[in-house]
């Protein structure tokens, strides 16, 4: 008979199994990725139901299969049930899942990025958001948490200097109509001029660049620093440009589209 194991984690993904059972992926700092079966999940009254849904961190005890391990037991420490009454940060807190499942893996410690998705879900989870900003602000929290995710993994963009020069950038706001390129293939912030065999993937504006360049800060400043910098698209165009960036950046390096990231477009569709 197999001998049951503890294991801490985080549920990040789950799908109908059989009849009545569900599969969920849980993230654990310890063990890294692991796929499971929790049985009878799907009843009704099955009291692992509720604590084995999406972002739901528990103390599992697992019992080994011959391909899946089981789920036997799982007491719940966290539910991060505050993300599930508002859709936004679900949303956001659904798209740093699915990130997570593609930069991790299995039977290798990943406490760093357990630590830090946990962090960010808190932080979404806890946010105050005005009427006026709210798209804006959970927006913003989430492009800097897709950067921080990125950077665990050692795929960050550049941003303060020019991947071809090394030379640094700063924001020009005098001049309006100044842009910086950024590619995807050389891995972050360009340097625009004629002579480049390498085209931009996208031209941002000042302010776009200086949001970017804030995303390896611990925390945001207080959204009142950019007021007087909207000279040529609004805070929340510049955040919505920026998500699209960062994630169009990821897509390229994971080669693999984040689905539930299209959720975001839902929230302030943005024509580009």
């Amino acid at each position: 008979m197999a001998t049951p194991f503890r294991v801490t984690g985080i549920v990040i993904k789950g799908s109908g199994f059989g009849e009545s059972d569900r599969l969920v992926t849980i993230l654990s700092p310890e063990l890294g990725l692991l796929k499971v079966v929790v049985p009878g999940a799907r009843k009704h009254r099955s009291q692992l139901r509720g604590r084995t849904e999406l972002l739901v961190v528990n103390d599992f005890l697992l019992i080994k299969g011959r391909s899946l391990d089981r789920v036997s037991q799982a007491e719940t420490l966290t539910s991060h049930a505050g993300l599930s009454k508002d859709f936004a940060k679900l949303t956001a807190g659904q798209y740093l899942a699915e990130l997570v499942g593609y930069l991790s893996v299995s039977d290798v410690y990943q406490g760093e990025l357990y630590n830090l998705l946990l962090e960010h879900l808190q932080r979404l989870e806890n946010l105050e958001v005005t009427a006026e900003n709210r798209v804006t602000e959970i927006v913003a929290h989430l492009t800097q948490a897709v950067f921080h995710l990125l950077a665990i993994a050692g795929l960050a963009p550049q941003a303060q200097r020019c991947c071809q020069t090394q030379r640094a950038i700063a924001a020009n706001f005098i001049d309006p109509r100044w842009r910086v390129g950024f590619s995807h293939s050389l891995g972050g912030v360009m340097q625009l001029n004629s002579n480049q065999n390498i085209k931009p993937d996208q031209r941002l504006t000042a302010l776009e660049l200086e949001l970017l360049q804030h995303l390896a800060s611990p925390t945001l400043p207080e959204f009142e620093q950019w007021s007087d910098k909207q000279t040529i698209f609004p805070l929340e165009t510049a955040w919505l440009r920026l998500e699209r960036l960062m994630r169009d950046y990821t897509e390229h390096h994971i080669g693999k589209p984040l689905k539930t990231a299209t959720l975001i477009d839902t929230l302030a569709p943005l024509a580009f």
